[in-house]
């Protein structure tokens, strides 16, 4: 045991000496790490995780290499740890490296570490350590658990004791918002940032859900979520439950309104535009019912519902046709029809039957009528002489024939007609 430590003591003693001579002449010439062959790197850590430091050297001629606290305490002289600190602990020794791991970091940990060199003239290189703090658990706030749309709303988002500052982005669904940022430096370089967003909402925001987003070197997947509580005036539909087709005399009219909002209407009424409703209209409920319908009823009838928020409306505009009226069923298939505003008007289909059947009448009919003149031109058929034939037989030519048919005729034989 007395061995042994004389032989520690040794070894420290030989580093101060060594660390003291070096600090002599280092002091007045520090070689930077460009353009020598000593080279390490800058590590960031997680608190509490494990940074590791690698002083390497290319080309090395057997020089001492040795690792440096920020406060240039010797933590390794080549593969001995002179410094009383456990969680230093030797990964790699070699003459081209020397690599050294700090376990369970803390932000007192955090500064400039130095990698040395013992050439001539002698070598440092620096390694900052840098320690991270991811923040505590968002907290999202709302200046109101309940809105009603067309309101505007306001919500806060904070992110407390990190380092670096955090930053927050702010999701309203798929949409991204834009939020006012304010950053606040505590003890040990900690900070906290708080974010303020503002929006209007409306009636489709009612449980659309709004994240706060932590982005930090140090954390993954930091959020905090609340789900929009919207208030909004009913929304109001009529709906016809009879009849299904145009809207006749004589006929029963059944209307439905039918209203939804937030929270739910607690009054529904029915009511005529510039008219009072039919004296034996009947209300029951969001219900509007009316019989034998007739042309004093036409005009429009309106729905109103009403919540806390405010009320809505849906009109119905109610015009009362003719009775239809009674046509023979014919022979032939009956022909479909649909009873539609849009349809009212529409040509009927053509009975070719019927038509047909007056074709063959008229036809008869003029058959007959070619019989019965055919029969009497038959019976009136004999020989007819002209004024001019009259007197042609005793004259001696035309002009004297013409002379003797003025004169009457006396002399000459009677023409008789015969019919048969």
């Amino acid at each position: 045991m007395a061995i042994t430590g004389s032989g520690s003591l040794a070894i420290s003693l030989s580093v101060f000496v060594i660390s003291a001579a070096f600090l002599l002449k280092g002091a007045a010439e520090i070689v930077t790490v460009e353009g020598q062959n000593l080279a390490t790197d800058n590590v960031s850590v997680i608190e509490g995780e494990t940074a590791t430091i690698s002083c390497r050297v290319k080309n090395n001629d057997d020089s001492v290499i040795q690792l440096l606290n920020p406060n240039r305490q010797t933590i390794y002289f080549r593969e001995v740890r002179p410094l009383k600190d456990s969680r230093f602990q030797l990964v790699n020794f070699s003459d081209n490296e020397l690599r050294v791991s700090l376990s369970n970091v803390s932000l007192s940990d955090e500064g400039r570490y130095v990698c040395q060199l013992y050439t001539d003239p002698p070598q440092e290189a620096y390694a900052d350590i840098t320690v991270l703090v991811p923040p505590g658990s968002p907290i999202i706030e709302s200046r109101e658990d309940v809105v009603s749309e067309g309101n505007e709303t306001e919500l806060t988002c904070t992110a407390m004791g990190s380092k670096p500052a955090a930053s927050i982005r702010w999701m309203k669904g798929e949409e991204e918002l834009t939020g006012e940022t304010t950053t606040e430096e505590m003890y040990d370089r900690m900070f906290t940032v708080t974010s303020l967003v503002r929006f209007s909402v409306t009636k489709d925001d009612d449980g659309v859900r709004v994240e706060c987003i932590i982005d930090h070197p140090a954390a993954k997947d930091l959020f905090a979520q609340r789900h929009l509580e919207v208030l909004y005036k009913p929304e109001v539909k009529i709906v016809v439950t009879y009849p299904d087709g145009l809207t006749r005399e004589g006929d029963n009219l059944d209307l439905t309104c039918v209203a939804q909002g937030k929270p739910q209407p607690h009054r529904i009424n029915w009511l005529r535009v510039d008219e009072d409703v039919p004296p034996h209209a009947v209300v029951v409920g969001p219900e509007l019912y009316i019989e034998n319908l007739n042309k004093s009823y036409n005009g429009t009838y309106r729905c109103v519902a009403s919540n806390t928020v405010g009320e809505s409306y849906d009109d119905y505009i109610l015009y009362v046709y003719d009775a239809p009226t009674t046509i023979p069923t014919p022979t032939t298939n009956p022909v479909n029809t649909q009873d539609s505003r849009a349809g009212e008007g529409a040509p009927q289909k053509i009975d070719h039957a019927v038509i047909g059947g007056v074709v063959a009448v008229v036809m008869f009919a003029i058959l007959c009528a070619l019989i019965v003149l055919g029969r009497y031109f038959a019976r009136h058929k004999g020989t007819y002489f002209t004024h001019e034939a009259k007197g042609a037989d005793d004259a001696a030519d035309a002009d004297t024939a013409i002379i003797n048919a003025e004169g009457g005729h006396n002399n000459t034989d009677e023409k008789k007609e015969y019919y048969i």
